[in-house]
């Protein structure tokens, strides 16, 4: 996290019993992100300043716009208005449609202005074999989870999406004030740095929507554990797509509601 994603703000807060006094908080940054293709304008999203090219990259992915081979860079450039991220993609590289969407897409909703339920509902590919991990290795990086959210203890107003190895050991962890964003930069990061997204699980700090699952089924990922609940379209496609869908990840334990064959039970050696 960089000292430019968050900043601090006065404010009064008032409390039953003690009345008022000043207090200092920390805020995350929000700034406009311009996102392009070849030089060609495609949306503006909501996001947090840190790993943009990591947003863009992920997003490119995520939204099946283009596969990661296709990529040759990504240009990130400073503005008065905001940030602009230009994806550069190879010559001849056939674009697919992403979802269409309005001039802004807003931290909390992956879907603004989409224009057809086509759109918004797309076919995924089906997920096949992919890690099998124990519970318990589930609950190792649930518990971990808080301490490697640097942006998110300092202001409680952001997400995180954290890809785990099959041991539960935390590997890569993104944040951001939007939870799509949060997972799309976890993305790009692990295509950037060459990793597969099949040997581990992905965990989210947010709610789950469908759209999240697209975004972890798009990583070539077979395990999504959310730490708040899911919707039931997310029920849906995660089943449709051989997804294992975890939530209501709490300390105590989680619910597994799609494809528990890849979660085990680790029994205790006698002592």
């Amino acid at each position: 996290m960089s000292k430019a994603a968050a900043q601090r703000r006065s404010a009064v807060q008032w409390r039953v019993g003690t009345g008022s006094q000043t207090i200092a908080r920390a805020t995350p940054q929000e700034v406009a992100v311009g996102l392009s293709f070849d030089g060609r304008p495609h949306t503006v999203l909501m996001a947090t300043p840190d790993d943009v090219a990591d947003l863009a990259r992920g997003f490119t992915l995520t939204e099946a716009v283009a596969r990661a081979e296709d990529i040759l860079e990504i240009e990130v450039t400073e503005t008065d208005l905001g940030l602009l991220a230009d994806v550069r993609l190879k010559p001849g590289t056939l674009q697919r449609k992403a979802r269409p969407r309005t001039l802004e897409g807003r931290s909390s909703c992956g879907l603004c202005g989409v224009q057809r339920l086509a759109d918004a509902v797309r076919p995924l590919p089906r997920l096949d074999g992919g890690a099998r991990v124990s519970h318990q290795a589930v609950q190792r990086a649930v518990d971990a989870l808080d301490d490697v959210q640097a942006l998110g203890r300092l202001t409680r107003a952001t997400h995180a999406a954290a890809f785990a190895d099959g041991e539960g050991a935390l590997v890569l962890v993104r944040e951001d004030v939007g939870r799509h964003n949060a997972l799309d930069k976890l993305a790009g990061a692990m295509a950037r740095e060459g990793r597969e997204a099949s040997g581990g699980f992905v965990l989210v700090t947010s709610r789950c929507s469908f759209e999240m699952v697209e975004k972890t089924v798009r990583m070539g990922c077979s395990i999504l554990v959310a730490v708040s609940a899911p919707t039931d379209l997310a029920i849906r496609r995660a089943e449709e797509s051989g997804l294992t869908l975890a939530a209501l990840a709490r300390a105590d334990g989680h619910a597994v509601f799609t494809h528990a064959e890849r979660l085990l039970d680790v029994v205790p050696e006698p002592a």
